[in-house]
């Protein structure tokens, strides 16, 4: 089914080469986590993370010696748009607006007064670009708290309407939204909750979601489950371990629920005491062959490990197998086609995907 059919509408907003929310891709992001004055180091990781698919990278903007290497990052050939993550400081994020982000990460809250908040609005205006307000549940003011008992998913949607309200006044709606927390539930309540209270567009995903076993958990729950709801534009697995990994990790989210940008889904059975293919091996052979064919519209494959959870179970897919006793069935949208022996199975399946 089409995203965008059950997708929350929201207002596109435009991040150096990518649009965020409208009828646009979901995005992919990741933050670097090597010193941001350091423009060799950071430069490799935002190269690494392009080559890993990365559409968007954020990059933390502590000092004006980080906004002179963000001004060198935007002159080089990192062709990402890339987010300064601004923390109190007002003039660094006007500085870092000036160097050539293309998007400035704030909480609109924390730089002071109305009248900074009127400052680096200007500067975004100048250069037309978005703000993301980031709000997670340990920037919760304190009046909210007691009014909600803590960091509510209650307590975090309305502090980011509330910082959304300060951008507002001064006329502007170049906006995206997070509210992310480490507690899945939390995350997922305060999305739906902010969801259903303006037209922006939202970066999801649960913060410190921890190492990469359990914060794969975790994220692909929390942004799942909001996903699934049609709720999310841009989405960021965060975990400690290498920004890369996390994009891949994002990617293949989006993939799993059939809205990333990867043209061929393939479906597989858990095998049990009927599989008489060593399917385990051919499907990740399969699956690492595959990654590297881009066809034109999406195509479905199966393999799977017996007649009972063939043709029949497989019916969708474009193209599958079921396993026999050394051989296979090929068969298309549920309809055998003929025997193929099973050591030639990739080959036979990557003919029958160029011929779709």
């Amino acid at each position: 089914m089409d995203y965008n059919a059950y997708r929350r509408k929201t207002i596109p907003v435009r991040v150096g080469n990518i649009v965020i929310g409208g009828d646009a891709p979901v995005s992919v992001q990741s933050m670097t986590n090597v010193p941001s004055s350091d423009f060799g180091a950071l430069y490799a990781q935002m190269k690494e993370l392009e080559n890993a698919g990365c559409d968007i990278v954020r990059m933390t903007v502590p000092d004006m010696e980080s906004v002179k290497v963000l001004a060198e990052i935007k002159a080089s050939d990192v062709k990402m748009p890339v987010v300064a993550d601004i923390h109190f400081n007002y003039r660094l994020a006007i500085e870092a607006a000036n160097a050539g982000a293309d998007k400035i990460r704030i909480n609109p809250g924390n730089i002071g007064g109305e009248d900074r908040v009127k400052e680096v609005v200007r500067a975004c205006n100048a250069r037309n670009l978005p703000i993301r307000i980031g709000v997670n549940s340990g920037s919760v003011e304190k009046d909210m708290l007691v009014k909600y008992g803590g960091p509510t998913p209650e307590a975090l949607a309305e502090s980011a309407l509330y910082h959304a309200s300060l951008l507002e006044k001064n006329d502007f709606d170049r906006i995206v939204i997070s509210v992310k927390s480490s507690d899945v539930r939390t995350t997922i309540g305060a999305y739906r909750l902010l969801s259903e209270k303006c037209p922006y567009p939202l970066h999801i995903g649960v913060t410190e979601a921890g190492t990469y076993n359990m914060g794969i958990v975790k994220s692909f729950v929390g942004i799942g489950s909001l996903l699934s709801d049609g709720i999310g534009d841009t989405v960021r697995v965060s975990l400690t371990d290498s920004p890369a990994r996390e994009v891949v990790e994002g990617k293949r989210l989006l993939d799993g629920l059939g809205i990333g940008k990867s043209r061929i889904n393939i479906t597989s059975c858990p095998t049990c005491g009927r599989t008489r293919i060593n399917l385990i091996d051919i499907v990740n052979d399969l699956e690492a062959h595959l990654d590297e064919m881009h066809p034109s519209r999406e195509i479905r494959v199966a393999v799977m490990g017996c007649a009972v959870n063939g043709p029949g179970e497989a019916r969708e897919a474009d193209i599958g197998v079921a396993g026999g006793d050394g051989d296979a069935l090929l068969f298309r949208h549920g309809e055998v086609i003929r025997k193929i022996p099973q050591d030639r199975i990739r080959e036979i399946l990557t003919e029958e995907i160029n011929k779709l």
